[in-house]
């Protein structure tokens, strides 16, 4: 420790009072302790107030600034250092080495400032501000052969790739050209996982996306994906996964699913496709998650269902209902409930049985399968009067609707259980379908539904209990009472936030229970006759006119 002391105190001295060699061997001194007991050997630094010594080091570039460098990130492994290394301005010297040829100054330079930074966003964006992300690339694209050099590269581009900020920066670079020729050239297992590592994070960016879709990044994961897929080792489940996730993140991105897509002819598409019927689960499982992300426009929706891509999805919901794999029956609800949107294919997948073996789900109790479940038969029934009437008078469903309808831990599949509630009689206009709502108590979501935050569905339980009002009013009317539907609809009309549609399907419905004399008696007790007043007066005219009528109605009725 004698010796430590020594060196410390030479090397607070100024630069022209020490010799070369002499900071050399004070240097020496200093890694051998941090070697033999770095906190400790830290502490003593710290103490001694060496840091504020060292950027003069780093500036005059020599034989000694790689140990400098190298002592620097040895002392940053501990955390209570890494402040006083900023404090001591040793970021500023230490980004300006990051253009050096030196090939051993590089990897210390690169080790010193991933250990000073390590686990600080505030130090790495300051890293990103300094313009490092499109030096380090350029450094990984001029020393890909140095391997140390090369993992330096990668987990500071894994550590930078996590913020935000640092995207637009990656997305101006060739970092996408590099990630590929540099795994492209890996073999091992780990040194993969590295590329793989960074390459997620930075998937994230559409524009990054594309870049690595062009670049051939897909090529290689679907070589990966040949080579794992047999194999029962831990590295090939593995690889098999992280590059079949990895595929379905680049297909995110409109342009890059689009590219790859290539009007359903895409040799990618086709081969993504002869995942569905694989045995491998993984593959199951990113085969129909692709699906759902191809199936983000009409056309290729309509494409895929001409091209019988329902089948093999409703066979792979088929083999799943008792082997059960949850993300396999999400991803493959996905797929369908994505395909459904366009008008034009509703009817198709409807006589291809898909209603059928989506209701073969209800008995899950795994919310996600739930409310995947929900959403691809309100797709369905969409504008289609003939299913929605069939699924409408389906006791099994109603009764697992109106238990969801009630799924508060779960607001994803009560909202969806209340939509798809509310589609039912909206698409059927059906008086069978309306006396099975109500006989199995629906009636009470669809008022609660009415006092929803978001205003489409606001609406949609509004016409679904006009409907009700109209072709039931009898039947309905105690369901009605109990559920407070009137003093609900007097509120909705007096407050100001209520938007045009929410007032005048509120109107349209006050008109509808006034043939119930209880309902009446409700709407009377109310100041109804004053909110309706004030609409008249209402900018958007449908709603003044509604108000109008609505006002005459209550007038020949009090």
């Amino acid at each position: 420790m004698d010796n430590l002391s020594e060196a410390l105190e030479k090397l607070k001295l100024g630069p022209g009072s020490r010799a070369p060699d002499s900071v050399e061997g004070s240097l020496d001194c200093l890694l051998k302790a941090l070697a033999h007991n770095n906190t400790e050997a830290s502490m003593k630094i710290q103490e001694m107030g060496v840091l504020p010594s060292l950027p003069a080091l780093l500036s005059s570039e020599s034989t000694c600034t790689a140990k400098v460098a190298n002592i620097i990130a040895e002392v940053a492994k501990n955390e209570f250092m890494r402040g006083p290394c900023v404090d001591a301005g040793l970021i500023p010297p230490l980004v300006q080495l990051l253009t050096s040829p030196d090939q051993e100054l590089l990897l210390q330079t690169g080790r010193a400032l991933g250990n000073i930074c390590y686990d600080s966003h505030s130090l790495q964006a300051q890293l990103i501000n300094m313009g490092v992300i499109p030096t380090l690339v350029k450094l990984l694209g001029v020393h890909s052969h140095n391997t140390a050099l090369t993992e330096m590269c990668l987990i500071a581009f894994g550590n930078l790739a996590e913020l935000e900020s640092s995207k637009e920066q990656f997305a101006s670079t060739n970092i996408a050209e590099e990630l590929v020729r540099l795994f492209q050239k890996q073999t091992e297992h780990e040194k993969r996982e590295m590329v793989f590592e960074v390459l997620a994070p930075l998937a994230e960016n559409d524009t990054i996306k594309l870049q690595l879709v062009e670049a051939g990044m897909v090529e290689c994961l679907l070589e990966v994906v040949g080579q794992t897929v047999d194999g029962d080792r831990e590295e090939d489940v593995a690889q098999l996964k992280t590059a079949s996730d990895l595929m379905v993140l680049l297909l995110l991105g409109d342009e890059s699913m689009q590219k790859l897509f290539e009007g359903g002819k895409g040799s990618v598409f086709q081969r993504v496709l002869s995942w569905i019927p694989s045995n491998n689960h993984q593959l199951q499982l990113a085969g129909a998650l692709a699906i759902a992300n191809f199936a983000r426009n009409d056309g290729n929706c309509i494409h895929m269902v001409d091209t019988g891509i329902v089948q093999q999805l409703l066979e792979l919901l088929r083999r799943h209902v008792d082997e059960g794999n949850v993300t396999v029956q999400h991803a493959a609800l996905s797929a369908l409930r994505n395909l459904a949107i366009p008008v034009v294919n509703k009817a198709k997948m409807l006589s291809a049985g898909v209603a059928d073996v989506v209701l073969k789900f209800l008995q899950s109790e795994m919310p996600p399968v739930q409310f995947k479940l929900l959403g691809t038969l309100r797709m369905l029934i969409d504008t289609q009067a003939e299913a929605a009437e069939q699924l409408g008078t389906n006791d099994k469903l109603l009764e697992r609707l109106v238990e969801w309808c009630e799924a508060k831990d779960h607001a994803g599949v009560m909202g969806e259980s209340n939509r798809l509630l509310s589609a039912l009689i909206r698409h059927s206009k059906s008086k069978a379908v309306v006396k099975v709502v109500i006989e199995g108590g629906g009636v009470k979501h669809l008022v609660t539904m009415a006092t929803s935050e978001h205003m489409i569905m606001q609406n949609e339980a509004l016409v679904a209990l006009g409907l009700i009002a109209a072709l039931d009013l009898v039947a309905a009317e105690k369901d009605f009472e109990g559920s407070g539907l009137v003093a609900m609809l007097h509120r909705l009309l007096a407050d100001e936030r209520s938007a045009p549609e929410i007032k005048y399907n509120s109107m349209i419905l006050v008109c509808s229970v006034m043939g119930s004399e209880p309902l009446h008696k409700e709407v009377r007790g109310l100041a109804f006759m004053d909110v309706v007043a004030k609409l008249r007066t209402h900018d958007n005219k449908t709603v003044s006119h509604q108000a109008s009528l609505t006002e005459q109605r209550l007038t020949s009725q009090s």
